[in-house]
């Protein structure tokens, strides 16, 4: 359905796959991977709604469930970034 199932997972697996690396710049990496994911999902969600693969409801909660992520997924790069310039200037 939405994403082919799975392009939506892979969101949270790149997360959990770059904090498990212990390394801040690799982390931001795949934190990128993972809003990269989180685009694709958006993607797909729209093709879903334009098919009527999702009821109105379905559809409104996962786009609510992006919209928050989104910024959160970004303020998590931040921090990391911060970190990098802190031990580099270290």
């Amino acid at each position: 359905m939405v994403c082919k199932r799975y392009c939506w997972k892979t969101i949270g697996a790149n997360i959990a796959e770059g904090f498990g690396r212990f390394s801040f710049k690799e982390n931001i990496q795949f934190c990128y991977y993972a809003r990269g994911s989180l685009l694709e999902t958006r993607h797909w969600l729209r093709r879903a709604k334009k098919r009527k693969l999702l009821s109105p409801q379905q559809e409104s909660e996962l786009k609510k469930t992006l919209q928050l992520l989104s910024p959160k997924l970004n303020a998590y790069i931040k921090v990391n970034k911060q970190q990098v310039s802190r031990k580099t200037n270290d």
